[in-house]
């Protein structure tokens, strides 16, 4: 079979013209025609040889990702099955705002933690998503914004199925494409990076200096809890955590979100509030507080709307930035921690 030139990196893309003694700018020329202009052959690559047309179509193939099924939320969100090269399949979301499109995006089939509150966790981790496969989710859902809303796409997230500090070469290959200029030129601080706290490639994303944004998955400052609900923490607990993110931030002056979904009668209290307080005082950070939805088979509520108030008002009160980020796309299973490859169920 074939290998799809889309896997290949553009220092590989430049090796592989040597050998061919094309000229040194020959693989930017093709990398625009794959990246941005999207062509399905290589006979469409109308400024190169008919050499290198033929060496490579005898030798490569080019393959994008497709939509498989799109369904549109009563609020207008819309939650997208996208279908990969070898017949997998994951998830992505369009999320609609006032002068906002944002693009929520995959980065693994299932995923690698079983978080007890999110469907994703509940699947077990079929592969990896590769980077191309990443950027064409996110180039079809720009390209859904622009067709239904009229609008450009704002914002990327890798906050879809999976966990993207452990795809992470090519999670950062993704952000690469996404960023430049032969790409879709979208700045990186436009781009959020969601983790539930890899210590060790947080510290190593630092170290990249890419310049997008951080969120993690906190849920909990309470060790205990936090250990119930995401099994990342028995190996990588707070301390640890609490180590990277300073790091993080001491490289990129780049303040942290926190991602806390309220979870009734379990991290919803003044106590849990004043265990998040201290956390997140450790570095510069915002909190953003998301609605639970619901999930075939858990035993977690939403939390109450009382609560919910006591528990923002507690944080104020300490002058921490806090955001309740209402459901969006829930009729659909599209909502946040609901993406389990199920549209046939919507």
């Amino acid at each position: 079979m074939k290998k799809n030139i889309r896997e290949l990196k553009f220092s590989e893309l430049e090796d592989l013209l040597i050998k061919l003694k094309e000229p040194a700018y020959r693989a930017r020329q093709i990398y625009r025609w794959l990246w941005r202009e999207k062509v399905s052959s290589f006979d469409q690559m109308t400024n190169i040889s008919k050499f290198c047309q033929k060496y490579l179509s005898q030798n490569y193939s080019i393959q994008y990702v497709a939509i498989d099924t799109l369904i549109k939320s009563n609020d207008g969100t819309i939650k997208f099955l996208f279908k990969l090269s070898d017949g997998n399949k994951c998830e992505g979301v369009l999320i609609p705002e006032k002068n906002r499109i944002t693009a929520c995006v995959s980065s693994q089939v299932g995923c690698s933690f079983a978080c007890k509150f999110c469907a994703t966790g509940k699947m077990k981790r079929i592969r990896n998503v590769f980077s191309y496969e990443i950027f064409d989710q996110v180039s079809l859902i720009k390209k859904e914004a622009k067709n239904i809303y009229n609008i450009g796409l704002t914002n990327i997230v890798y906050m879809g199925m999976g966990e993207p500090l452990v795809n992470y070469q090519n999670v950062i290959d993704s952000i690469k494409y996404i960023t430049s200029k032969q790409g879709l030129n979208i700045s990186p601080k436009r781009i959020t990076l969601s983790t539930v706290g890899v210590s060790k490639m947080i510290k190593k994303l630092a170290d990249e200096n890419l310049k997008v944004n951080l969120a993690v998955s906190l849920h909990s400052a309470n060790n205990i809890k936090r250990s119930e609900i995401m099994d990342i923490n028995s190996i990588n607990d707070l301390d640890n955590l609490k180590e990277s993110l300073i790091y993080f931030f001491q490289k990129t002056k780049i303040k942290i979100t926190y991602e806390y979904v309220m979870l009734r009668d379990f991290n919803d209290t003044k106590e849990d509030a004043i265990d998040l307080i201290k956390f997140s005082k450790i570095v510069p950070s915002k909190i953003n507080l998301i609605e639970f939805n619901s999930v075939k088979n858990s035993n977690f509520k939403k939390s109450t709307e009382k609560n919910t108030k006591e528990f923002i008002s507690f944080l104020k009160k300490e002058n921490i930035i806090v955001n309740l980020r209402r459901s969006r796309g829930e009729d659909v299973n599209a909502a946040c921690g609901q993406l389990a490859n199920l549209m046939e169920t919507c």
